[in-house]
């Protein structure tokens, strides 16, 4: 009767053991490839997963592969960094969908560190952006430390960048500190509601 409810019902069985123990699993061995599929996308190893969830495939009963494939699109887009596809995928599963906040940084996300195999123009894309962003901060940094010491007789451009760079730090890490705290208060009230 076990063997007839499938292999991916033992997900939840094997989702603790490590990646090691997961690789040796014999007995349930398209669960444990749907696993370390998972945890490749999760790493945003888009070939690893797409390997693992087609070893995953190959080994399941017909019953199971339409399941299995939405795990591997839903694993695959989040792993390319597709936001659009990762919420149908995911709402077809059945799950709630991402936020749109979520979705947000994962667009971010692959717009500064495009996925394995972009072109390269892509990719010059990502850097040129990262560089822009530092510049950026760099110059509000500056401007506010200027800002600042402007009643004082200002500052010089090298005390300036120093006085900017330690600001921008300073504002980032509130942030931050902020953002979690906030994070761990709706975690709290998620399970709260459970």
């Amino acid at each position: 009767m076990q063997y007839r409810q499938g292999n991916l019902g033992a997900i939840q069985q094997l989702e603790n053991r490590s990646d090691e123990q997961l690789l040796s699993e014999t007995k349930h061995r398209a669960a444990a490839r749907a696993i370390l599929g998972a945890r490749a996308a999760e790493r945003h190893d888009s070939g690893a997963a797409r390997n693992f969830f087609n070893e995953a495939l190959a080994g399941s009963h017909p019953q199971e592969r339409p399941a299995l494939r939405q795990m591997m699109k839903a694993s695959i887009a989040l792993a390319e960094r597709r936001p659009d596809a990762l919420k149908d995928a995911v709402e077809k599963l059945g799950q709630e969908p991402p936020s749109s906040r979520q979705l947000l940084l994962l667009r971010i996300m692959g717009l500064l560190v495009p996925p394995p195999g972009s072109s390269a123009l892509v990719r010059v894309r990502g850097v040129a952006t990262i560089v822009f962003v530092v510049i950026v901060l760099l110059s509000l940094g500056y401007g506010l430390a200027e800002l600042v010491a402007l009643p004082f007789g200002g500052l010089g451009m090298l005390g300036g960048m120093l006085l900017g760079l330690a600001l921008l730090a300073l504002i980032l890490g509130a942030l931050t500190l902020v953002g979690r705290r906030r994070q761990a208060k709706a975690a709290g009230a998620r399970a709260a509601r459970r």
